[in-house]
């Protein structure tokens, strides 16, 4: 207690936007007030919404229903945010993670139904080796620590597929069909899929799709962030 009271004292914490003066979560008061929290959304994918109800699903949703029931994000994809993730995930600054899932943590309503577990986004294991580093389960393992939550990796890449992001809208579905296969058998009802940033959904469908054909029946998504614009109706 005293050694940490004399680091705080000589090594006082900064924000990691500005540099300015910080507290624990490692963002100024302004830098925290000023991030682009995410407003209307719609309750199933997060994709955000314009001049509409929160907790209507959007026309992508009506359309074509994901394999999981709903998406908790705390922000937009855009700066600074998307600073901070690139920084955890190809900078390896592991002093982030603490920080963006802090920022997650706001989302959750004191009475939510959690999961019984937290399932990371795998990686595959030529991707892993590479990368050296899979964002997604430092983030599980930060949130599973806060809410006291185990995590599992069930779930395997049985692909080293393109990244979603690189591609267009058209290809990425194409792109991770059969990419993921169980590993370990769920043998619960409630699973949070957890990851970085949600850009298209497509991952975490086919990760919900494999979950629920092994006996899971209520499949959530938390991600940090949700990548793109507003929709102006929701369907």
């Amino acid at each position: 207690m005293v050694y940490q009271l004399i680091q705080s004292l000589l090594f006082p914490a900064r924000c990691r936007l500005c540099g300015d003066p910080a507290h624990a979560a490692s963002l100024c008061a302004p830098c925290h007030a000023e991030l682009p929290w995410l407003g209307l959304h719609c309750r199933q994918c997060a994709r955000p919404l314009a001049a509409v109800p929160d907790g209507v699903s959007c026309g992508s949703c009506q359309r074509r229903r994901p394999a999981f029931n709903r998406t908790r994000a705390a922000l937009h994809y855009q700066p600074p945010v998307d600073y901070l993730v690139k920084r955890l995930k190809f900078g390896h600054e592991l002093a982030l993670g603490p920080v963006l899932a802090t920022l997650f943590l706001h989302t959750l309503e004191r009475d939510a139904a959690l999961p019984e577990l937290l399932l990371p986004v795998p990686l595959h294991p030529a991707r892993l080796r590479t990368r050296g580093f899979n964002q997604a389960a430092e983030l599980a393992r930060l949130l599973g620590c806060s809410l006291d939550i185990p995590v599992r990796h069930l779930c395997r890449r049985t692909r080293d597929t393109s990244p979603q992001s690189q591609l267009p809208p058209s290809a990425r579905r194409l792109n991770l069909r059969n990419a993921f296969a169980l590993a370990k058998a769920p043998q619960v009802a409630h699973v949070a899929i957890v990851d970085d940033v949600m850009t298209s959904g497509q991952t975490a469908h086919e990760l919900a799709r494999v979950l629920k054909s092994g006996g899971v029946r209520t499949v959530d998504v938390w991600v940090v962030a949700r990548a793109g614009q507003a929709n102006p109706r929701p369907g």
